[in-house]
């Protein structure tokens, strides 16, 4: 099997809500456990805290997520953005429109200097995405 290269983001105590967020926007699967699951309940600060999830999608996305190990730490994501882009403008405007209701435009969706359509915004939970639709060169 080759090496893949997935996101994993650590939130503070809304992992489980994030996660279920993006599988209503990319679809897939997802899987979940707690520290609780594991006996780990005074490890991440709660039984009920995400210690380990992943969302796979039919289009071969995986995301990954947690809450951080300590309930007062902050690990909002901040510190990393995620990129999708593609051809299926439909499939991605789709994206755009979920993951951009109730956060930040940074970028409005649109065509851009390079020549493809482009936008970046926050979400509500703190995570920078980047959606470009590659458009065809001449």
């Amino acid at each position: 099997m080759a090496s893949i290269l997935n996101p994993y983001i650590g939130f503070n105590g809304n992992a489980r809500e994030a996660m279920e967020f993006y599988r209503e926007v990319f679809g897939g699967e997802l899987t979940v456990n707690t520290y609780g699951d594991f006996g780990q309940a005074e490890a991440g600060g709660g039984a009920d805290r995400i210690m380990h999830s992943m969302l796979t999608t039919t289009a071969s996305f995986t995301l990954m997520g947690a809450d951080s190990p300590q309930a007062d730490q902050d690990a909002s994501g901040g510190r990393i953005s995620v990129s999708v882009s593609g051809e299926d403008e439909g499939e991605l405007r789709g994206y755009w429109e979920k993951l951009s209701a109730g956060g930040t435009v940074m970028v409005p969706m649109e065509k851009q200097m390079w020549g493809d359509i482009f936008g970046m915004c926050t979400d509500r939970y703190g995570i920078t995405w980047l959606v470009d639709i590659i458009q065809p060169r001449s």
